[in-house]
């Protein structure tokens, strides 16, 4: 397997399916949560539903440059999300994480090597194997913490 195919799978297992890393993904943690579960605020943390909408908004400004066009994502705006008000507006935004991760996840397998060593939408940014790699690890870092919320957030139902 060459190394874009092994970074694509490194973002499926991340997002959609994978248990190697961190023996769980987001798939799998957010697929059963009610959207009240996960708009659930618990103290000052992030809610579950604002965490996974801000790994979506990078993983779809990162699709964005891959399918041609700008980088268009600030980090100022990585956390600014309209609400969610019912299991509709849950399902949509998990929707739309999965297809979005699939998409890059196709887009980054049929890279070549030169194309992954290339400048991602400009020197100042590093090559795209970079700004990918970076993407993986961001996922995990967030997985880590909707884990935890996701306990205090059934712990605090009784469960």
């Amino acid at each position: 397997m060459n190394a874009s195919a092994q970074t694509a799978n490194r973002l499926r297992e991340v997002i959609l399916n994978g248990t190697w890393i961190a023996n769980t993904n987001f798939n799998a943690q957010l697929s059963d949560l009610s959207w009240q579960q996960a708009t659930q605020q618990i103290g000052a943390l992030n809610s579950i539903a604002i965490l996974s909408s801000h790994i979506h908004y990078y993983i779809a400004g990162v699709l964005n440059v891959l399918e041609g066009g700008t980088l268009n994502i600030k980090d100022k705006f990585s956390f600014d999300f309209p609400p969610i008000q019912s299991q509709h507006d849950w399902q949509a935004v998990t929707g739309r994480l999965w297809a979005d991760t699939e998409r890059l996840a196709a887009c980054v397998e049929r890279m070549t090597h030169e194309e992954m060593q290339a400048d991602f939408a400009g020197k100042q940014y590093g090559s795209y194997q970079r700004n990918i790699d970076a993407l993986i690890e961001h996922c995990y870092y967030h997985l880590g913490q909707i884990v935890l919320i996701k306990k205090m957030v059934l712990a605090a139902e009784g469960g």
